[in-house]
């Protein structure tokens, strides 16, 4: 008996300490352990391989709003920034990305808060620390100064604010966000936006997705506010201001289309941008619907040298829209295949933009040769002569340089891995290949390796020793299917 009521007492005593256990981790000590926790700055940067500091740790955004009082072209002017955000640690301090523009304050959670800037660091330090996992806002005040441009020798060129006659366009990629408003500015970071702007009544201002509400201010001003409807890239918001005609249409499957055109260019654009309709049910074939609820072109009426995808209004320079059909077209779908690669399917790092621009360019020259354009395989047996040297240059098509990451490599380059692929596996596996990875991650990211994991589980075999030579090696494998292409040697110094 003695035995017996020891045990029954140990097992009592047992059975209080687990509940004691389970009380603290899900009753009140559970919520306060959050709180517990010490407070740590959120890293500087994600530590991308290409711009370390891009990005920042310790929180998520949740959501943009851009407050912008637009006054007239390269003329500073009032501007808000207002981010919600969750703390994914304890947070004593964070960053935002922002760059050359005048601060004015800072508020966290509605008290004023510490900063200090380092480079294009904004360090925000709050008047009480952030507890991990708890949503904080972060409003910043600013004058934006709209001829902030910075410039690469790639095929980028000038990027951030880019000026037109009577307003500007945005050109953010890869990170000129910055310039534009305080922002978590790396391609993974995505977040929905609000866009608000006021302009002299003469203008017209544009962003991504829904127009939800055009209201008249005093002094003849009006206020724009678009919704983007879905998360965004830093790289890939669009505002435009000027004179501008918006010419609303529908396309395929009730996709709203909206063309966003300076009023002297809309009649000798029109030609081109009427084939949008065309290329969305080409592409609907080629990688399955049409990720967004509205698309259009945006003309940009600038010197710019390249377009840019920006989320459901691409920008076009004008030049793009003026020359022959084959050029033109060729430019429309780049960017429009982009809509489902590049911004619905995002990049988790900037290592993986050979899988955004590799497939415009493929999807971009699959088409071209079928209405009147260049051959494919030509242009991809060019590319493979030359790859060995473009690897030498600007690195493996999934190993870029920071300096040459906008090079030839990611293009053609990098479109003949897919073209490789497609030979090795057949047509048929391959379109099997692109269907299931652009509707397993649509409204993703995703990285170069998920990519070789939904090919080889959509192929039935595993296919990382076929592509990883293609996309890492020092060297260009042979093409199936092609012995007789040749690569030329590397010509160094």
């Amino acid at each position: 008996m003695r035995t017996y009521r020891t045990s029954r007492r140990r097992a009592r005593l047992a059975l209080a300490a687990a509940l004691t256990v389970t009380a603290a981790l899900t009753g009140p000590a559970a919520v306060s352990r959050a709180s517990a926790e010490t407070p740590t700055p959120g890293a500087a940067g994600l530590g991308d391989p290409m711009f370390p500091l891009d990005g920042n740790g310790g929180y998520t955004v949740r959501h943009y709003k851009l407050d912008f009082d637009w006054r007239a072209p390269k003329t500073p002017f009032p501007a808000a920034t207002t981010i919600r955000a969750t703390a994914t640690q304890a947070l004593s301090r964070f960053d935002l990305d922002f760059a050359g523009n005048e601060l004015h304050a800072v508020t966290v959670n509605g008290s004023p808060a510490q900063t200090r800037r380092d480079g294009d660091e904004l360090i925000i330090t709050p008047k009480s620390p952030i507890p991990r996992g708890s949503s904080f806002t972060v409003k910043v005040g600013y004058t934006a100064d709209p001829t902030q441009i910075r410039h690469r020798d790639d095929a980028i060129e000038d990027y951030g604010w880019i000026p037109t006659p009577d307003g500007t366009v945005l050109y953010p990629q890869p990170n000129g966000a910055k310039m534009i408003f305080p922002s978590n500015d790396h391609p993974s970071a995505r977040a929905p936006f609000t866009v608000r702007v006021t302009t002299p009544g003469d203008l017209t201002a544009v962003s991504n997705g829904r127009l939800v509400d055009r209201a008249e201010r005093p002094g003849g001003r009006v206020r724009w506010t678009y919704d983007s409807e879905q998360p965004v890239a830093t790289q890939l918001v669009q505002l435009a201001i000027g004179k501008y005609r918006l010419i609303d249409s529908t396309g395929p499957d009730g996709v709203a289309l909206r063309d966003v055109v300076p009023d002297d260019l809309v009649a000798p654009t029109k030609q081109y941008r009427d084939l949008t309709p065309d290329h969305l049910a080409w592409l609907r074939a080629q990688l399955g619907s049409y990720p967004f609820k509205r698309y259009g072109v945006l003309v940009g009426d600038t010197d710019l040298g390249v377009a840019l995808e920006t989320q459901t209004l691409s920008l076009l320079p004008k030049a793009d829209l003026l020359g022959t059909r084959v050029d033109a077209e060729r430019n429309l779908v780049h960017e429009l295949t982009h809509q489902w690669i590049g911004d619905s399917v995002g990049i988790a790092t900037w290592s993986d933009l050979w899988l955004s621009e590799g497939h415009a360019r493929f999807y971009e020259r699959l088409y071209s040769e079928a209405h009147g354009g260049d051959s494919f395989e030509a242009a991809m047996r060019t590319a493979y002569e030359n790859h060995d040297q473009w690897r030498h240059d600007y690195g493996a098509p999934a190993e870029p340089t920071e300096p040459n990451l906008f090079k030839r490599m990611r293009y053609d380059g990098s479109a003949l891995v897919l073209y490789a692929l497609r030979e090795k596996v057949g047509t048929e596996t391959f379109q099997r290949i692109e269907r299931a990875w652009v509707a397993k991650y649509r409204g993703r990211t995703t990285s170069t390796a998920d990519y070789i994991a939904t090919a080889s589980k959509a192929a039935g075999q595993d296919l990382s020793g076929f592509l990883r030579p293609w996309l890492y090696g020092a060297t260009t494998p042979p093409m199936p299917g092609h012995p007789d292409w040749v690569v030329r040697p590397v010509v160094t110094g």
